[in-house]
């Protein structure tokens, strides 16, 4: 029955999540189907890549096209009789194999040429980036540090949300908590591994404002899948209002109609999540200062709603098997007062 459940709850989960997808395409391609990197690139660092993998496709499916002509003209073609016991030599065979040689090997040494070309390309942007990012892959979601700034009013912590300005290079500090991830913005820029205790670097510039999906790409475990992250390209005004905004503590929330979720909230949650301008400074997940700013939660899998966050708290193992984040029974009305007091955190 509890497997029923689960089960019911998962089908729930991701059928509200494809239609929430297929409305975003409508309003944003950009936002979702991140295999569209194939046919649009948004950025500097990706649109070299796209033009590379439209070369090696092409190339693929001429080499499967010879392939298949030349195995239908060996099915096809009739072979002089021969008595069965005939070790006779055929005579021109070794000069198909030398062309096929010589054809495939300069191939693959402008294959080579052209990677090698890209690689470098793509390798450092044109300018000196100004804004530094530090995303840190953890099982299964990802922390990201505005750290650089000399006023500490402008560094803070969030989750799988990346903001960056349109137009400007920007740095991508990668660390791993865990195990190996791997950070990929199809439409932006290539993959770049997160590797334990070591710092890796990436870069990513978005020509055009929008949401672009990123995705691990390196399989970590169990939710491997489910762990996304959006990078919102914004212009710069736009981005510096938000930079401003999320520096701030959380707003005050000592008001009698939530003074019990915010109580509730330090006895049960406070040991793994932050809230600043409060004493709930857990450092082993996401902090939840601006929860409401984000559009989505629990690295993708659902849209960040009052009820979906609710669900997502009495639910988690149910909605994401085996992440960390533990399913916590509430009673009615503590989650009444725990969703009133998150309702708070913008």
């Amino acid at each position: 029955m509890r497997l029923t459940t689960a089960l019911v709850q998962r089908a729930f989960v991701g059928t509200h999540f494809i239609a929430v997808a297929a409305a975003a395409t409508t309003a944003q391609a950009s936002s979702v189907a991140p295999l569209n990197y194939f046919l649009h690139a948004a950025g500097p660092a990706a649109a070299p890549t796209m033009r590379l993998g439209w070369a090696l496709a092409g190339i693929s499916v001429t080499v499967t096209v010879v392939i298949a002509g030349l195995l239908i003209a060996a099915i096809v073609r009739k072979r002089p009789a021969a008595t069965s016991d005939s070790l006779n030599a055929e005579a021109g065979g070794m000069r198909w194999i030398y062309i096929g040689t010589g054809v495939s090997s300069a191939a693959l040494l402008a294959m080579l040429v052209y990677i090698l070309i890209t690689l470098e390309s793509v390798a450092t942007p044109a300018t000196h980036p100004q804004l530094t990012i530090t995303v840190t892959a953890y099982d299964w979601w990802w922390k990201v540090d505005y750290a650089d700034d000399p006023s500490p009013a402008r560094n803070f912590s969030t989750a799988n949300e990346i903001h960056i300005p349109v137009g400007e290079p920007v740095k991508i500090a990668l660390k791993s908590a865990d195990v190996v991830h791997a950070f990929w913005v199809p439409q932006l820029a290539g993959k770049t591994q997160t590797i334990p205790g070591q710092t890796n670097e990436q870069w990513i510039q978005a020509d055009r404002a929008g949401i672009y999906r990123g995705q691990c790409s390196q399989f970590c475990g169990a939710q491997h899948a489910h762990m996304a992250f959006d990078v919102v390209a914004q212009s710069p005004a736009d981005f510096n209002v938000w930079r401003d905004a999320q520096g701030q503590a959380a707003a005050s929330a000592n008001e009698s109609s939530v003074a019990a979720g915010r109580h509730l909230f330090a006895e049960r949650c406070a040991g793994c999540h932050t809230i600043r301008g409060t004493d709930a400074d857990g450092l082993q997940a996401p902090d939840l200062t601006h929860l409401n700013s984000r559009r989505m939660i629990a690295a993708g899998e659902v849209t960040n709603t009052p009820d979906h966050v609710l669900d997502w708290i009495e639910h988690a193992q149910s909605i994401k098997p085996e992440a960390l984040m533990p399913s916590i029974a509430l009673s009615a009305n503590d989650a009444a007062a725990l969703s009133a007091y998150l309702a708070t955190l913008h």
